[in-house]
């Protein structure tokens, strides 16, 4: 009898099938612009990053890839951030098709949605939402850059940017490594770039709860994401300013509608979109120590942002309190959260850092004393959280360097629980119980 793939493992391979497509694609000719064959390592890593939607590149994507090779990458964002079997859901509801129970419960994992019950339902409004608001940003986009551009290529940066912050990437077309640090005070091009993020970022059961007619009220799980979110965005832009006010290289010199686009900007696109309107390696070390753990958070679940998530790190925060307070429970926003949900939150914190920290290691030993500890981590909680900011140094990493950040993307992307699950398969636990036993903790 065929063994059937669980929703987790399938989830698993799915990235893995699109990041070798895309790879063994963007080796040939036709996908760079100098119509040679591309370096397999940098094909793939340029794979990797588009499908976990991270957008660290070793080569500019704007000036190495011709049309094609932009295209194939667009391609691998649009599938990469929405899941291959959404897209292929999408596909099946256009030709009338009946979507089977298996697929319905692979839809379910990658959603990230609590049951299946009115799961096509939820996938439609989903895709519409996503076509509205890509197309919207396509407009806008292709607006601001008709200043600046010819049509055609200002309907290309328009489509190609707007797709890439909806689904939180970070890879530009803009050429030299510069993403939008030509327009640090253009207002139209910073909030529609903010609103694609956040909004592909706060989840897609998020953006159901609000828009679907017929649910009024909204859960537990949307205010908690809707607080945090909000809570992240202000105290970020708030930090950045705290931190780069008097700084040359950075705002010091704007003006005050520019410091706020650039503080507010910055406090967003580290969850987890990766575009920059000021250069990350001019800024303190202060604020980008602090962008670290912004990007660790991430976006929340369901969507196409990457990181430990904004739920998890509010959970992890009310153990900790709840730790420090010596009560029976963990309480958030009047709720007490379930003891399995503490585990999991406790399972993918412990896992996240566990990577990072083997992974900053690694490319330590690697590379020597030829970047700094900062730089080196920023990296890889970069790559873990699918972010793609960087202080300058993707380029210059080793192989051994940039075959470790590729791996450290996937993991990111897939997340700890599909991919510790998919590996252990379906093993049957003996219901043994032991006696309980203290040990001193710190």
């Amino acid at each position: 009898m065929r063994k059937k793939i669980t929703p987790p493992r399938f989830i698993v391979l799915s990235f893995l099938a699109l990041i070798i497509t895309g790879g063994i694609l963007l080796i040939f000719p036709f996908a760079s612009s100098s119509h040679q064959f591309t370096n397999p390592l940098i094909a793939f890593f340029t794979s990797t990053s588009a499908t976990c939607v991270t957008g660290l590149v070793v080569v500019d994507t704007g000036t190495y890839w011709s049309g094609w090779g932009q295209f194939i990458i667009i391609l691998l964002i649009q599938c990469g951030g929405l899941g291959y079997m959404t897209i292929t859901s999408f596909f099946l509801i256009l030709l009338n098709k009946k979507v089977s129970l298996e697929h319905r419960m692979i839809l379910k994992q990658g959603l990230n949605v609590y049951n299946i019950s009115g799961i096509m339902r939820f996938l439609q409004v989903t895709l519409l939402v996503v076509l509205a608001m890509e197309g919207l940003g396509t407009i806008a986009l292709t607006l601001r850059f008709l200043r600046d551009y010819s049509f055609w290529k200002a309907l290309t940066m328009g489509a190609f940017h707007s797709v890439s912050a909806f689904c939180n990437a970070g890879f530009d077309i803009m050429g030299g490594f510069q993403s939008f640090q030509g327009y640090t005070n253009d207002l139209t091009l910073n909030l529609t770039v903010m609103i694609l993020i956040v909004t592909g970022g706060i989840g897609f059961y998020v953006l159901w709860r609000l828009l679907h007619p017929r649910d009024r009220g909204l859960t537990f799980h949307v205010k908690i994401v809707l607080k945090i979110t909000l809570f992240l965005i202000f105290a970020g832009a708030g930090l950045f300013l705290l931190f780069e006010w008097r700084n040359p290289d950075s705002i010091a010199n704007l003006s005050l509608r520019g410091k706020l686009l650039a503080a507010f900007f910055q406090s967003i696109t580290p969850r987890t979109a990766g575009f920059s309107t000021v250069a990350i390696k001019n800024l303190n070390q202060s604020t980008q120590f602090i962008l670290t753990w912004f990007m660790l958070i991430g976006g929340s679940p369901g969507g196409t942002a990457g990181g430990i998530k904004t739920t998890t790190f509010i959970v992890i925060t009310g153990l900790v309190i709840y730790s420090i307070r010596r009560k029976g429970s963990v309480v958030i926003g009047k709720r007490t959260i379930k003891k399995g949900t503490l585990m999991r939150a406790v399972f993918v914190f412990g896992f996240a850092i566990f990577v990072i920290a083997v992974a900053t290691l690694v490319i330590l030993f690697v590379q020597g004393d030829e970047f700094t500890f900062l730089q080196v981590f920023f990296e890889v909680i970069s790559a873990f959280g699918t972010v793609g900011l960087s202080t300058g140094i993707t380029t210059h990493l080793s192989s051994v360097s940039r075959f470790v950040i590729i791996v450290t993307m996937f993991v990111g992307r897939v997340g700890s629980m599909s991919l510790v699950i998919s590996m252990m398969g379906r093993r049957k636990t003996p219901h043994i119980g032991y006696p309980e036993e203290d040990i001193a903790i710190g």
